[in-house]
């Protein structure tokens, strides 16, 4: 039998469930928990969507909705510029094994004719989209996220073997500011581990020489070079207007005054270290998980915490590492995944081994804990020194 159209249309629209824009405007407004899929074509989507929308295309809804919607009795709605495709899609997912599917009608014309809550994406070039094509296909990345990566601020601690392999990853993935806070020279022996450098930069501030790699690697990537030590009177002109922090730093009472300005000004820090075959990451959230001070209330003594230039270090580790705190940056700035917050992975290389260690705050913490007792910075050069 031969069906028309009109015919298909009428059919869907028998087997699915339709919620009007008025309606579906007030159980949004109400904070109901469902996941809005936009069905229409990326350039679509580009133009305008309604807020928190995800962009799955109807050519490619089959492939993709699972990506974007794991739970198949989760509640969806879709909608497109006038309700026919979303129509088609909501019989498709419903075929597809999804049971609480609904289609908006009318769709997205009416609702911003209404003048009803409407995104607009940053509008990203040709060159962009080319560069960033593999994020954009990835429904937890997508235009929205990567517009949050180009817009974000990441501070980096250290242009080292952490340092090196961050900036890269960070830059390659189009993190629009980076911010570099590291008052040394390239020297000959960092080249082992220190990839971002190069043997014609010895010699060469180590920000200047990030900043000649990352501009030669990513021009969308703006790079504040801050060409100091870090201490206690520069921490706060440092960290300010940061959305992450990257702590590549290789002595305590840098790690300890990091932290403390860090939880003072909330802003979350993806912590690394490294020692001859090992190394550690973890993140600290304030007030959402450990600080560095519930894990470590006392540094340790001098001689049992010797540097990578006392004790050396194998050149891969930091790669490892870095990469690893690259990732947990990333997850930071796009909202997703399970962040290393009160986790701390450990990594033997060695033994070619991962390890997982659960960390809780300390009540007691004199930082972050009910009754804190640290409220400006101390003489992080003394802590240390005594011990603690």
């Amino acid at each position: 039998m031969i069906r028309s159209f009109q015919d298909v249309m009428a059919d869907a629209r028998r087997a699915i469930r339709e919620v009007p824009l008025d309606a579906l405007k007030q159980r949004l407004d109400a904070g109901e928990a469902l996941t809005l899929v936009d069905v229409r074509e990326a350039e679509e989507f580009r133009a305008g969507h309604l807020p928190h929308a995800v962009n799955v295309p109807r050519g490619f809804l089959e492939a993709r909705i699972e990506q974007a919607v794991p739970d198949r009795d989760a509640p969806v709605v879709l909608y497109c510029q006038g309700g026919t495709r979303s129509a088609l899609a909501a019989r498709t997912l419903a075929e597809m094994g999804y049971t609480r599917v609904e289609s908006a009608n009318p769709g997205f014309a009416q609702w911003k004719d209404r003048q009803y809550p409407v995104v607009v994406p940053r509008a990203m070039s040709d060159a962009q989209r080319a560069r960033y094509a593999r994020h954009l296909l990835l429904p937890e990345v997508g235009e929205a996220g990567q517009a949050k990566l180009l817009d974000a601020r990441v501070l980096l601690l250290g242009a080292g073997g952490l340092g090196s392999p961050v900036a890269l990853y960070l830059a390659a993935a189009g993190v629009g500011t980076l911010g570099l806070v590291d008052g040394d020279t390239v020297d000959a022996s960092n080249l082992q581990r220190q990839v971002i450098h190069t043997t014609d930069r010895v010699g060469a501030r180590k920000v200047d020489s990030v900043e000649q790699t990352l501009r030669a690697l990513n021009p969308d990537v703006r790079v504040v070079k801050h060409c100091e030590r870090l201490t206690r009177d520069n921490v706060d002109r440092l960290f300010d207007g940061w959305d992450v922090i990257v702590d590549g730093c290789d002595n305590f009472p840098t790690r300890y005054l990091v932290n403390d300005a860090a939880v003072m000004k909330r802003i979350p820090v993806v912590h690394g270290s490294v020692f001859r075959f090992e190394g550690q990451v973890t993140v600290f959230a304030p007030y959402e998980g450990p600080c560095y001070r519930c894990l470590y209330p006392q540094p340790p003594p001098a001689h049992l915490a010797p540097s990578c230039h006392e004790a050396g270090v194998l050149g891969v580790l930091p790669g490892t590492l870095g990469m690893l705190q690259a990732t947990e940056v990333l997850k930071i700035l796009l909202g997703v995944g399970d962040r290393l917050v009160g986790r701390l992975l450990t990594y033997d290389a060695l033994a070619m081994k991962f390890r997982e260690l659960r960390l809780r705050r300390d009540p007691a913490c004199p930082l972050c804990g009910e009754h804190p007792t640290i409220t400006d910075y101390v003489d992080y050069e003394g802590f240390c020194a005594a011990g603690g």
